[in-house]
């Protein structure tokens, strides 16, 4: 084929073992499990069961203590951006669909410069604000030769090398987000305006063959011939495409079901596992059949992000690079933590092979390249259309995550050249926003690996309990 040969179709088994549970479901649906992902993957000389224990053992921790850091729990973000695409501003009124942002004038003065903690969550709240404000800053008692290499990262324009769009760092609506206070989880945000969203995702902005009339998007209702049956009419790079917004899906739909408003009373709330939510959105059968496909594509997007972070390690590991907060001790103490989190991302022992990817005609894959480049910054672009603000925090966040793990992946040759003499402009830059929105992307789709364990305990507890 003009795109390639080789197939990316993942071919894993799903063990079923589902229980029942509340919400009324069949006792034929209530012996099923498809959340328990085993065997190989093919095209990607791995298995399940390796990434499973890899994540869960050795990188996840070491990824949830660096992402609680200050450099990398602020995030700056335009949440005010108008949808480019359709006119309809509805925005989701309910409660859970706001963001706190970090915003140092509604912060008095004095409560600001103060260097003690008050009690009250408003005061630490406003403290941290203030660190996430000093951020960009450039310490005076850095050198001089440091000071430029910090300036030159954030002029730095790579336009050319992004995979997805990027907020304008100096737009009067650009505000500092703290990622801790305004987790992702299930916010209520459904119905046509979430559909919408994706609907225009799958079935604008994936490729698929012409001959092909069915809908690609999973939300949609069909009873034909089987949903991936049609990739086979695709080139390698454009079932990647497809499998890349499929496992992005994936993961956000394990989040709000791992984070779900279990109880709301005037005594407080209680966020937590709904079970019943997540076989809505992955059992076999009630999903006709894609629920074990999706949880097949999280983990293709998982080696896809893990494969950009053990390729990026040079970069960091620059003498003139650090996570700068101000608080020089500590940032290093975080690079440290930093490097030793890619040093474990590079042992991974069956790593994605990306030169798979556009590696056939070089007229041909330069211009997939492209098309894949374009598709993507669309698929970017649609996610300021999202109504509820926290989706599209976090629906922002994970595709300039996302993103940028590609543009790693294809920067190969010029982070190989790292690093450069001297005077000379480094030939590859990731900028802090960059950086930010890669660790918490990658950060999420590990976590909903490490959820897919839980929900498996979960799954089997109610089934001894039967």
């Amino acid at each position: 084929m003009a795109c390639g040969t080789r197939t990316a179709e993942l071919s894993l088994c799903l063990i079923v073992l589902l229980t029942g549970f509340e919400r009324g479901l069949s006792s034929s649906a209530a012996q099923r499990c498809f959340c328990q992902v085993t065997g190989s993957l093919e095209d990607c000389a791995c298995d399940v069961e390796t990434i499973d224990s890899f994540n869960n053992k050795q990188l996840f921790p070491k990824l949830q203590k660096l992402l609680a850091t200050d450099y990398f729990r602020f995030y700056k973000v335009n949440l005010n951006k108008p949808c480019p695409f359709w006119t309809d501003n509805s925005h989701c009124g309910l409660r859970d669909c706001a963001v706190k942002p970090c915003s140092l004038n509604e912060v008095p003065d004095g409560i600001r410069a103060s260097s003690h903690k008050t009690p009250s969550e408003a005061s630490e709240d406003s403290e941290e604000c203030e660190k996430a404000e000093q951020l960009g800053a450039v310490n005076s008692s850095l050198s001089e030769e440091r000071q430029r290499a910090l300036l030159d990262w954030n002029r730095y324009d790579d336009e050319e090398d992004r995979f997805c769009m990027v907020d304008d760092e100096e737009s009067p609506d650009i505000e500092y987000v703290d990622l801790l206070l305004n987790p992702e989880r299930f916010t209520g945000y459904k119905g046509p305006e979430a559909w919408q969203i994706w609907n225009s995702i799958y079935e604008e902005n994936c490729f698929k063959p012409y001959a092909v009339s069915r809908p690609l998007n999973p939300l949609v209702t069909y009873s034909g011939r089987g949903f991936y049956n049609w990739l086979e009419g695709l080139c390698v790079e454009k079932r990647a495409f497809y499998r890349l917004v499929s496992g992005l899906h994936s993961s956000i739909n394990i989040h709000l079901s791992a984070r779900y408003l279990l109880e709301d009373t005037w005594s407080g709330t209680k966020w937590g596992h709904n079970i019943s939510e997540f076989q809505q959105r992955f059992d076999e059968k009630l999903t006709k059949g894609e629920g074990p496909k999706r949880l097949r594509n999280l983990y293709f997007l998982y080696l896809i992000e893990l494969r950009a972070l053990a390729k990026v390690l040079p970069f960091f590991q620059l003498p003139s690079f650090q996570l700068y907060t101000g608080q020089p001790e500590q940032d290093q103490q975080n690079k440290e933590l930093l490097l030793e989190l890619l040093h474990v991302a590079k042992s991974f022992p069956l790593h994605f092979d990306e030169t798979s990817l556009f590696a056939g005609n070089k007229k041909e894959a330069a211009k997939l390249k492209e098309d894949f480049k374009l598709t993507f910054k669309n698929i970017s672009r649609i996610m300021d259309c999202v109504g509820c603000f926290k989706c599209r925090l976090w629906g922002k966040l994970q595709t300039q995550g996302l993103g940028t793990a590609l543009k790693i992946l294809f920067s190969e040759r010029q982070i190989a050249s790292l690093p450069k003499p001297q005077g000379e402009q480094l030939p590859f830059q990731l900028s802090r926003q960059e950086i930010v929105a890669l660790f918490n992307a990658f950060g999420r789709i590990s976590t909903s690996v490490r959820e897919l364990e839980n929900f498996r305990s979960l799954l089997s507890k109610l089934h001894d309990e039967m």
